[in-house]
């Protein structure tokens, strides 16, 4: 099976992450599709973000099974070169037969290749953890849902939000941060699944995340105190030998990588079909 991601991401984006130890968000992305996949996959990854010629010589988009498409530190209405590649890209994609996936950014340029519209969110940063994303009833009914919990946390990291949607689109998620946290919409023959969190992210990863944006979190009040900060990280840090039943609780939907990953287990399933 076929995978192709790409990579949301400038270079100078991904180096940070390199430069702490961290995998990138294509690297990210790579690891879990493996894990998740029962099949082989072979994955190709592309940089639409860093060089124009991003498609490997002899690589046509045709000859792939699925698209997932990362996150980014970009923000869409900026409308740069990086910016408007993606978008044309994902235009290109919606001209063909496919199967794609997208986590926050990548949500965000699949919306505006679209015909919606994000904009930055009144709301403020959603940072970290997403909190009591609630299915509704179409999204109970999905089968990108089969299995989930109807409420859940999940790990997230975006200003934006979506203010239009698409046209033939369904939101299926939504919390008291963002009402699109999740949609499901059909543009030709493109079948587009998104979500505005990242079921990709796993607790040691976000745990680099947290450490790499510190002043970030402060300075937005994603935490009221320093020391909920220390808390949070220590936890996500060392969460498979927490022994704290109220921590253990707390974060069971960010701990379980099964039921956190869920949603890209069934997009992958979705791919025989």
């Amino acid at each position: 099976m076929n995978i192709l991601i790409v990579d949301g991401n400038e270079r100078d984006a991904s180096e940070k992450y390199t430069n702490m130890g961290m995998d990138t968000q294509y690297e990210v992305y790579q690891k879990v599709l493996k894990n998740l996949s029962s099949n082989k996959l072979n994955i190709s990854v592309i940089h639409p973000a860093i060089k124009d010629e991003y498609l490997p010589i002899g690589t046509s988009l045709d000859d792939f099974d699925g698209i997932a498409w990362t996150g980014s530190v970009l923000n869409i209405y900026d409308m740069t070169p990086s910016i408007k590649n993606q978008i044309e890209l994902a235009k290109n994609l919606f001209t063909k037969k496919n199967k794609i996936f997208g986590s926050c950014w990548g949500l965000q340029v699949l919306v505006t290749a679209a015909g919606g519209k994000i904009r930055k969110n009144p709301k403020g940063l959603e940072a970290v953890v997403a909190k009591e994303i609630n299915i509704n009833e179409k999204g109970v009914n999905h089968p990108m849902y089969l299995g989930k919990n109807k409420t859940f946390d999940a790990f997230c990291w975006h200003y934006d939000d979506t203010e239009i949607l698409p046209p033939n689109s369904k939101i299926l998620a939504s919390n008291k941060k963002s009402e699109v946290q999740s949609i499901d919409f059909t543009i030709n023959h493109s079948s587009v699944w998104a979500v505005q969190y990242h079921p990709e992210f796993d607790p040691m990863w976000i745990a680099g995340l947290m450490q790499q944006r510190e002043k970030i979190l402060l300075k937005e009040k994603a935490f009221f105190e320093k020391k909920f900060f220390d808390e949070e990280l220590e936890y996500f840090s060392n969460y498979k030998n927490n022994q704290n039943k109220s921590q253990i609780q707390k974060y069971k939907d960010l701990t379980n990588i099964k039921s956190h990953t869920l949603e890209l287990s069934n997009w992958i399933k979705s791919l025989n079909y």
